[in-house]
């Protein structure tokens, strides 16, 4: 497929036909300019095209960086830096954020301004697309209802992450020019939200195509399967509960109806449109251990290589180098010898534990954290945690994934290769000989664990760290595999089908399919699930969500008052200590989201969250 073009024609018309965001925190201070006028505008379908283009400007910086939520799980480091001014585009969605495991509730006032904004650009084509029908305008009506569905479905992916954060918030379909038109309206109740958002989804399935026009386009199974995890999400908040969203009372019938929902939606999307797993699952090749010449094909899945293929079901393009509006995934998970690039996640040690024997199926004996600067045998010991043999046999997803002592990648600098790259954790940049081979080791400060990510980290040159092209993936089929197999648990238990594609999955790491006591019980199964969902989604954005829906974060971190739980790294050094003699209030402001204040300034009818009161 085709990547959606001009996406630099993308931000002038959003600019010129669109609200544009304002510099005041204010969600609602967004007018379309009048630059060219709507009714000399809304004339073709070239017009109608181009306006929809603007709304995929809108939502995509809501969505593409949500690697930084993962911060907020047990597996993955945001450092608090990455998102203060200046170190992401200019009043970026995810400027501000707290990406720590605890305390983050109160610093998403941006994110929830701009997907308001997106909401209304999405309107603002709807309306006019509408118009344009009932203008009898001789636009096949089939073309334009497929734009308001797309339209339609970049709404639903807006209102259904400012549920999943915030609960109750304000709904409206009308264009907004000014807040006045909308300072007066009230929070309306989840289950309200939640049917508007599905009738969105419904609609986009309905009148989308079976396959995307271009890369970046949405589709048929792109509708299903938001729908589908909207109804997970649904049935989570119900069996679970949801004690911080005032009014919301949860109902096991309700969570069973929406299980059985989400697992019919996911079924659709994985038997009727002919997707398949990248390179079809196989695991591909992997180098011997320190070596990246042949990586797996888990690596290429997260690099501008796999754009277009049939896993990812609906992802958001970048314009690559030279054009100002790549995507900057080097610059975040790489280190300063590729691109000058600033580290600002990494994964934790703990990681590296959740990583299966590729030949037991099962985990492997603990690492054993080891300071080689004090203790001369620690690259040799058995199970050392800085001895690279310890990660032998292990899930291709883990050298796909991340780098540990004396794994390699290529280095670069201004767009040109520096050659190989040795990863030494506490080493910058210092000459070092590798088999009688000179090399300068990996430079990067950013890193606390002693480990480095390797995936989404091209291996090549040729590309700066703020140019990428990689089309940033919202949904993926590996994600619906593991949602349907979660939904169909929740219902009917273990099922033979949610199994097996569940060891599709652990067949793209190379290990072998799960043993009959994983998938026993119910519980055993949806342990399983978690763990592959761990492996396989770190760095997506989805770890943050599950915890909070699943009300795990007392199982992860402690009860209030506990000890809390330390990060540690390979050398066995604390590195923080999280929820440590932590009181009910903060856990209970961390499962939901703080109203922004300067949005109740404004309208005296928003309620603020239990929590936060």
């Amino acid at each position: 497929m085709k990547k959606i073009k001009s996406i630099s024609a993308i931000f002038f018309i959003a600019f010129c036909l669109f609200l544009q965001i304002s510099c005041k925190e204010n969600l609602l201070d967004q007018a379309p300019t009048t630059e060219i006028a709507a009714n000399v505008f809304w004339k073709t379908e070239a017009d109608a095209v181009a306006g929809l283009m603007g709304a995929y400007a809108a939502t995509r910086p809501c969505f593409d960086r949500d690697y930084y939520f993962d911060g907020q799980g047990e597996y993955t480091r945001a450092r608090g830096t990455s998102t203060t001014s200046g170190n992401l585009r200019l009043g970026d969605a995810y400027n501000g954020g707290n990406y720590d495991p605890s305390g983050y509730g109160a610093s998403f006032d941006k994110m929830y301004r701009y997907l308001y904004g997106a909401v209304n650009r999405a309107n603002y084509v709807i309306f006019n697309v509408n118009k344009m029908q009932a203008d009898g305008t001789k636009i096949p009506t089939a073309t334009l209802e497929t734009i308001i569905g797309e339209a339609r479905l970049l709404r639903g992916m807006a209102y259904f992450k400012l549920i999943t954060m915030w609960g109750d918030v304000p709904y409206f379909t009308n264009v907004v020019y000014e807040n006045s038109e909308v300072s007066k309206l009230s929070r309306s109740p989840i289950g309200q939200v939640k049917d508007s958002i599905v009738a969105d989804f419904t609609y986009a399935f309905d009148k989308l195509p079976a396959k995307a026009s271009a890369l970046g386009r949405a589709s048929k199974p792109a509708a299903l399967a938001f729908r589908g995890k909207l109804y997970l999400y649904w049935a989570s908040w119900n069996k679970n509960g949801w004690p911080e969203l005032k009014g919301f009372t949860p109902d096991a019938a309700a969570a069973t109806t929406a299980f059985t929902a989400a697992a019919a939606d996911f079924k659709a999307v994985i038997n009727n449109y002919g997707l398949t797993l990248y390179q079809n699952g196989d695991p591909g090749n992997i180098d011997s251990l320190g070596k990246s010449d042949v990586l797996p094909n888990y690596f290429t899945l997260f690099t501008p290589k796999a754009n277009g293929n049939p896993e990812m079901i609906f992802v958001f393009t970048h314009g690559g180098t030279g054009t100002n509006q790549g995507e900057e995934l080097m610059r975040d998970f790489s280190g300063r010898s590729h691109e000058g690039s600033q580290c600002w996640v990494s994964p934790r040690y703990e990681i590296a534990n959740r990583y299966q024997s590729t030949i037991t199926g099962d985990f492997a004996a603990p690492l054993v954290p080891m300071n080689p600067t004090t203790n001369t045998a620690a690259r040799t010991t058995l199970n050392s945690a800085v001895n690279p043999n310890s990660y032998r046999n292990r899930d291709y997803r883990m050298k796909s994934t991340i780098q540990w002592d004396y794994e390699t990648s290529i280095g670069m600098i201004s767009l040109a290769s520096t050659g190989i790259c040795p990863f030494i954790y506490q080493t910058w940049a210092i000459p070092v000989t590798i088999d009688g081979v000179k090399y300068t080791t990996y430079n990067t400060d950013g890193c606390n664990s002693g480990y480095v990510f390797r995936k989404f980290v091209r291996n090549y040159a040729g590309q700066g760290r703020s140019d990428g092209d990689f089309a940033w993936p919202v949904m993926r089929l590996a994600d619906v595999f593991l949602m349907y197999a979660e939904a169909t648990n929740e219902v009917s238990g273990p099922q033979a089908d949610a199994i097996d594609l569940v060891n599709k999955i652990r067949r793209r790491g190379n290990l072998p399919p799960l043993a009959a006591a994983k998938t026993a019980t119910k519980q055993t199964f949806f342990d399983a699930i978690e763990q592959e969902r761990i492996v396989e989604l770190i760095g997506e954005g989805q770890r943050s969500f599950d915890i909070r829906r699943w009300r795990f974060i007392e199982k992860i971190w402690g009860g209030p008052g506990s000890a809390g739980v330390w990060r540690i790294d390979t050398y066995g050094a604390n590195q923080q200590r999280y929820y440590q003699n932590t009181n009910d209030r903060t856990y209970q402001q961390n499962y939901i989201f703080r109203i922004p204040p300067s949005e109740r300034d404004r309208n005296p009818n928003l309620t603020q969250n239990a929590p936060w009161e």
